[in-house]
């Protein structure tokens, strides 16, 4: 979404800003639920993360019954790629979820549709969606999935998003764990090579890049931490283990991650950064994982979240701007973090609720 003047005071309300104002964010999602502003036109082709968004935001609100579900699962089902005969498994494609129609029913400049351009961001959002809503993925054939899933790992370990062309870096490797995390099943990724490859990504001051060599970053640190922790790599009491107990560098780790808290309360992505909304929850994130956010200054970071907390529902990525989704959605999952009442708890290695994670919603065909 487009960022407005920081300048501009969008939310002079200020009774909006003191409390966490549940209500007006369930609203909020509901009507991106029911029809997108238009600036989110152009991400059109990543309507289906833009669910995710919606929907799992919902789901943390304790707001799902605002949706129709079976809805929800057709459309869902509905962007699922199928392979056309058993030939076409050993093609190296992909079959995962495409993102959108408009990557469903791709054309080539000959005007041919081609194959398939589903894509690992796609399929985590999808199956998401689907646990969120209680669908059971043993619907699903795993196997096919994962089986073509596989192919897209790198000789260093790495995954690449989709079957040809696609850049490679930690995002995708969280997306494969916690795809193979919700299906309970390991068989489309070696995690070995996986886990290499995070290790290389950790920099000299202890958060983690994209990519090996680059520099630290929240969104990329989370990635690293969270596939590590749904691989079986991060013990719970991972703080109380000597060093020499882990693969990657968890004292410098978790120095970094508690200096991006800065004196405003909110959390920097990386250094010499403005605060910004989604790394409370990208940051938060990777000290819950840890066991170490009691170290966490939580007032400071409420009161800096509330001053991003939009008077229209939703949350701003900086103060006094526009609410998109999201920035919403990402301090909806910090509210959760900081145990807001009336929200449901984070299963925040997998980016779902305790409940979906779990598997104790239902929902059946």
């Amino acid at each position: 979404m487009e960022e407005e003047d920081p300048a501009v005071n969008w939310d002079s309300d200020e009774e909006s800003l003191v409390v966490f104002d549940r209500d007006r964010h369930i609203l909020y999602l509901q009507m991106m639920y029911q029809l997108l502003p238009s600036p989110y036109q152009g991400q059109e082709i990543n309507r289906l993360t833009l669910a995710y968004f919606v929907i799992s935001g919902l789901d943390i609100l304790r707001a799902l019954d605002r949706v129709d579900k079976e809805s929800v699962i057709n459309w869902v089902l509905s962007l699922q790629a199928h392979p056309k005969n058993e030939g076409t498994l050993e093609n190296g494609q992909f079959y995962g979820f495409h993102g959108s129609r408009s990557s469903q029913f791709q054309s080539n400049d000959s005007g041919a549709s081609t194959p398939n351009g589903s894509h690992l961001a796609s399929t985590y959002c999808a199956l998401a969606i689907l646990k969120s809503v209680g669908y059971d993925l043993s619907r699903i054939d795993a196997e096919l999935l994962l089986k073509s899933m596989k192919n897209l790992q790198q000789p260093n370990g790495c995954f690449m998003p989709i079957h040809t062309g696609g850049e490679t870096d930690l995002r995708f490797v969280f997306c494969a764990a916690a795809i193979c995390s919700m299906f309970k099943n390991w068989s489309g990724m070696d995690r070995e090579r996986a886990k290499d490859y995070i290790i290389s990504c950790q920099s000299y001051d202890g958060g983690f890049g994209l990519i090996p060599g680059s520099e630290s970053h929240g969104g990329a640190t989370y990635c690293a931490v969270a596939s590590l922790k749904l691989m079986g790599f991060i013990d719970e009491d991972a703080l109380s283990k000597p060093a020499r107990c882990h693969c990657i560098n968890v004292p410098l780790l978790l120095e970094w991650s508690l200096q991006k808290q800065a004196v405003d309360g909110g959390f920097q992505g990386r250094s010499n950064k403005p605060t910004d909304t989604c790394y409370a929850f990208w940051i938060g994130g990777v000290l819950r994982i840890l066991r170490a956010d009691k170290f966490i200054n939580k007032k400071a970071l409420r009161e800096f979240l509330l001053t991003c907390q939009s008077k229209y529902g939703g949350f701003s990525k900086f103060p006094r701007l526009l609410p998109d989704i999201y920035h919403s959605y990402y301090g909806f999952c910090a509210f959760s973090l900081l145990k807001e009442p009336a929200l449901n708890s984070l299963s925040v290695e997998l980016g779902l609720t305790d409940v979906a994670a779990i598997g104790l919603q239902s929902f059946g065909l």
